[in-house]
């Protein structure tokens, strides 16, 4: 909502969602930045996000030392500790009762889609009681999926893992040659799963394969893709979006399971579960064994699912990606502190030689629930590779990745 002058009060920040290694870099960004306000009297931080508030579980990141604040930067995943609700309008009534009984005049968000919804909803409450209240979303997911904001804080750190896991495990297959299948995170956008193929020297190196949710996946088309690649190199890495969905849409491990008289597994929301289970890449191996196995005898299928590991994975972390982090974190209290603005930070790549961002304000109406997913560029025309493009947005993100050689 608009506002004209600078209000003094609390200030709340949360964290939600799945935690990074790097969302730590953006509440300091915030802790350190407040220190220096003359609008914020009292931080406080909410213990597992929109949960603490509302349980009022709060706990004072005044005074905080530049040692402790650096470490804490530094350390994966969230140190506030996060949270998986999801507010309607009847839990957000209970925040801004909870905000108005503190004096929180200042509220930041660190999160994904549904945490911009949750600012959104928060500040559309304020203006309708006319209580002035400044709501800034600060951007933060894996995914990489958040729309107006051209790389999500995280994305760079998480790529930075899984590419360097797929060069190792590319070497691993050649050195004992048989087709392996990693299932990356990514339920609706293959951002991350994209990332995998960042580490290829030459034609040779793997992921020979990649499938994103962007495009449909058929098993008589996989089943072709990896013949052809196994046929040629006697080895075929396959990187695969645990998301991936057929035709209709429906998520190919619903469909395998199905299939295969399995047991669909669901999440607390309804939602079908799929990081952290091994379902898929079971389900995929089973499935190319069985084809395989009259035309190649004993062929070597293994299957690993990267799960959770990917997401705060210490000692992996891009320099990038934690500079952005930061700096998102420090441009939501100059936004909210400069008088007149809510909204939500997003990072503007500029154009020109060289790798160079800006920091802009984005509407939370424009952040909030709906995805960005990869655009059909990123993507080979078959469907099963990523373009140059992608590898040209995505390679100034990581930063330097593990060097490999071959002797033959």
């Amino acid at each position: 909502m608009s506002k004209t002058s600078t209000v003094k009060g609390t200030a709340v920040i949360g964290q939600s969602g799945g935690p990074t290694a790097v969302i730590n870099q953006s509440l300091v960004g915030v802790i350190e930045t407040i220190a220096s306000s003359r609008a914020v009297g009292q931080l406080l931080g909410a213990r597992h996000g929109v949960r603490g508030i509302i349980e009022e579980k709060f706990i004072s990141l005044n005074g905080l030392s530049k040692a402790r604040l650096d470490a804490i930067a530094q350390t994966p995943a969230a140190a506030l500790g996060s949270s998986r609700d999801k507010p309607d309008v009847a839990y957000c009534e209970n925040i801004f009762r909870i905000f108005a009984k503190h004096n929180v005049r200042y509220f930041f968000y660190i999160g994904g889609n549904d945490s911009a919804d949750t600012a959104r909803i928060v500040n559309e409450m304020a203006a309708e009681s006319n209580y002035e209240l400044r709501v800034f979303h600060i951007p933060k997911t894996i995914d990489n999926d958040l729309r107006v904001t051209d790389h999500c804080p995280g994305y760079g750190s998480a790529a930075r893992f899984v590419a360097s896991a797929f060069i190792g495990d590319d070497r691993d297959v050649a050195s004992l040659p048989g087709i392996k299948i990693n299932v990356v995170m990514g339920r609706k956008a293959g951002w991350l799963t994209a990332a995998s193929a960042l580490g290829r020297g030459d034609s040779k190196d793997g992921p020979h394969l990649v499938y994103v949710p962007e495009v449909a996946f058929r098993l008589p088309t996989f089943l072709k893709d990896v013949k052809r690649i196994y046929s040629k190199l006697g080895r075929c890495q396959i990187a695969v979006s645990e998301g991936i969905t057929d035709e209709t849409g429906q998520p190919i491990v619903v469909a395998l399971a199905l299939k295969l008289g399995h047991r669909v597994e669901r999440d607390s929301h309804g939602n079908v579960q799929l990081s952290g289970s091994g379902t898929l890449g079971d389900f995929l191996s089973d499935f190319l064994k069985g084809e395989l196995s009259s035309k190649y005898k004993n062929v070597r299928v293994r299957a690993d699912t990267f799960g959770y590991l990917q997401r705060s994975f210490a000692g992996c972390v891009s320099p990038v990606d934690a500079k952005e982090a930061r700096m998102v974190g420090r441009k939501a209290v100059e936004f909210a502190t400069a008088g007149n603005i809510d909204g939500s930070v997003a990072i503007k790549r500029l154009k020109g030689p060289g790798y160079k961002v800006d920091y802009v304000r984005a509407e939370l109406k424009d952040v909030a629930r709906v995805i960005k997913n990869m655009p059909r560029t990123f993507i080979n025309k078959a469907g099963n590779g990523v373009t140059a493009s992608f590898i040209n947005y995505a390679m100034p993100l990581v930063g330097d990745l593990p060097v490999s050689a071959k002797l033959f």
